[in-house]
C-alpha cells in the first residue's frame, strides 16, 4: 500500500508540473459567436497547438516552481556525508584511539525565520508567479486576436480575387473590342494604349492579392501550430455568412478595464516590488541560526552507532554584519528605485488600457456607419448598373459603356467587403483590449 500511494503522489507531482492556460478565462465562446464554424476551429487549435504561446506557459511554470524554492529555505535543513579521517593520535594510558577511522555526521541547519524575512521572500516570488500567470493570458489573447483578424482578412481576400478576376474578364473584353475598333481606324492608339493599361493594371491587382492572401494562409497555418508548407489543407467559411451574432456594447464598465491581465500584471509586480523593499530593510538585522550535530565515529572504542562513539551538539546564535561596504543600502535604494518605476508603469498601463478600449469602442462606432453607408452605396450603384442593362439590353449604349459601368459596381463592392472586414477586425481588436470579456 505504501508503494502505491508513493508512486500515485508521484504521478500527480509530474503531472501538474506544467499548468495549462484556463480556457474559460480567454471566452473562446466569444468566436463561436460569428457563425463560422472553421473560425472558432483555429480558435482552438491555436490555443492547443501554437508554440509562441506555450512557451508563455513554460514560463509560468517556472515561476511556480520558484515559489516552491523559495519556500525550501523556510525549512530546515538535514544532510549527512560518511568521511574517512587518518590521524596520529598520542598515546594514553588506557586509552587507545584508532588512527584509521570513518566519519558519519548528521548535520541539520535551520534559520530561524523570527522576523520573517525568509517568509517574505516567498511571498515576493508568489507575486511573481502570479504576475506571469496574467503575462501568460495576455500572451494568448493576443494570439486569439491575431488569429480571428487573419483568418476573416483571408475570408476577404477571396472575395477580393473574385472581383479582380472578373476585372480582368472585364477590361480583356473591352481590349477585345478595342483592338477590332483600331483595325478598323475608329479609335486611336490612345485609347487602345489606355486599355491595355487598365488591362495591365487589373491583372497587377490581382497578383497582389493573391500573393496577400498566400502569405496570410502561411500565417493562419503558423499561429495554429502547423508548418507553412500546408496552407492549402485550411478550411475557410465565407466572408458572406461571417457576422457577429450578439451586438456589441456601446460602453465598458471599468471594472473590466482594470482586470485586464496587463493591468494585473503590472499590480502583481508593485506589490512585489513593495515585499522586496520590506525584505531589504530587514537584511539590516541579525540572523538567526541553529546548527545540530551527532557524528558517529569509529575512533573512540565502542561500536559505530553506540552513545560512546558518537559526538553530539548544537548551536543557536545571532550573527550581525558590522560592514559590508554599503550594500545593503545600496540594495534598500535599488528596490525604492524599482518601486517608483514599477508605480509609474502601472498608472501609465491604466492609461493605455482605458485608451485602447476607447480607442477600439470609436473604431466599432464610425466604421459601422461607414460600413452602412457602403451598403447603401452598393444599392445605388447597383440600380445604376440595371439602368445600364437595360440600356444595353435596348442598344442605345455600347458594350465597353456598359463593361465600365460593371467595373464601376466591382469597385463599390470591393469598398463594401473591405469595410465590413474592418468592422470585424474592430470586434477582435475590442475583445484584446477588454481582456477576452464581453
Amino acid at each position: 500500500m505504501l508503494k502505491k500511494a508513493v508512486l500515485i503522489l508521484s504521478i500527480m507531482f509530474v503531472g501538474q508540473s506544467v499548468f495549462a492556460i484556463d480556457r474559460a478565462e480567454l471566452n473562446p465562446e466569444f468566436f463561436n459567436r460569428f457563425n463560422d464554424e472553421c473560425l472558432y476551429f483555429y480558435i482552438n487549435e491555436a490555443i492547443e497547438n501554437n508554440h509562441s504561446a506555450k512557451q508563455a506557459t513554460y514560463r509560468v511554470e517556472q515561476y511556480r516552481q520558484q515559489v516552491k524554492y523559495s519556500f525550501s529555505k523556510e525549512l530546515p535543513s538535514f544532510n549527512i556525508a560518511a568521511n574517512y579521517l587518518g590521524v596520529h593520535v598520542p598515546q594514553l594510558d588506557n586509552f587507545e584511539l584508532q588512527k584509521n577511522a570513518f566519519i558519519l555526521p548528521f548535520i541539520a541547519n535551520y534559520e530561524a525565520d523570527f522576523l520573517l524575512k525568509n517568509r517574505d521572500k516567498t511571498k515576493s516570488e508568489k507575486k511573481s508567479y502570479e504576475a506571469s500567470k496574467f503575462e501568460e493570458k495576455a500572451v494568448y489573447l493576443s494570439l486569439l486576436s491575431d488569429v480571428a483578424t487573419v483568418y476573416t482578412n483571408i475570408l476577404a481576400y477571396d472575395e477580393l480575387i473574385g472581383l479582380a478576376q472578373e476585372k480582368v474578364a472585364i477590361y480583356s473584353e473591352i481590349l477585345k473590342r478595342d483592338n477590332k475598333k483600331f483595325k478598323r481606324g475608329t479609335i486611336s492608339t490612345s485609347q487602345l494604349n489606355t486599355s491595355e493599361k487598365n488591362l495591365e493594371t487589373s491583372k497587377n491587382e490581382l497578383e497582389n492579392l493573391q500573393k496577400e492572401q498566400e502569405i496570410l494562409l502561411m500565417q493562419l497555418a503558423v499561429l495554429t501550430g502547423k508548418s507553412a508548407d500546408y496552407t492549402q489543407d485550411l478550411r475557410r467559411g465565407k466572408f458572406e455568412t461571417i457576422e457577429y451574432q450578439k451586438k456589441i456594447p456601446d460602453e465598458i464598465e471599468s471594472d473590466v478595464i482594470f482586470s485586464r491581465p496587463d493591468v494585473m500584471q503590472a499590480e502583481k509586480m508593485l506589490e512585489k516590488a513593495k515585499i522586496d523593499i520590506r525584505v531589504a530593510r530587514k537584511e539590516f538585522l541579525p540572523r538567526f541560526n541553529i546548527t545540530g550535530l551527532w557524528i558517529f565515529n569509529t575512533i573512540a572504542p565502542g561500536t559505530f552507532f553506540s552513545w560512546e562513539s558518537s559526538l553530539a551538539a548544537i548551536l543557536a546564535g545571532a550573527s550581525q554584519d558590522i560592514f559590508t561596504g554599503g550594500r545593503k543600502i545600496a540594495n534598500l535604494k535599488i528596490q525604492k528605485a524599482k518601486y517608483e518605476e514599477l508605480f509609474e508603469k502601472y498608472r501609465q498601463t491604466d492609461l493605455d488600457a482605458v485608451k485602447e478600449v476607447n480607442t477600439a469602442l470609436c473604431l466599432i462606432k464610425h466604421d459601422t456607419k461607414v460600413d452602412k453607408n457602403t451598403l447603401s452605396k452598393v444599392q445605388y450603384e447597383y440600380r445604376n448598373l440595371e439602368n445600364s442593362r437595360k440600356k444595353y439590353a435596348r442598344g442605345t449604349i455600347s458594350t465597353p459603356e456598359y463593361l465600365n459601368d460593371l467595373s464601376k459596381f466591382i469597385d463599390v463592392q470591393k469598398e463594401a467587403i473591405q469595410t465590413k472586414n474592418q468592422r470585424l477586425v474592430n470586434y477582435f481588436t475590442l475583445y484584446k483590449a477588454v481582456g477576452g470579456k464581453l
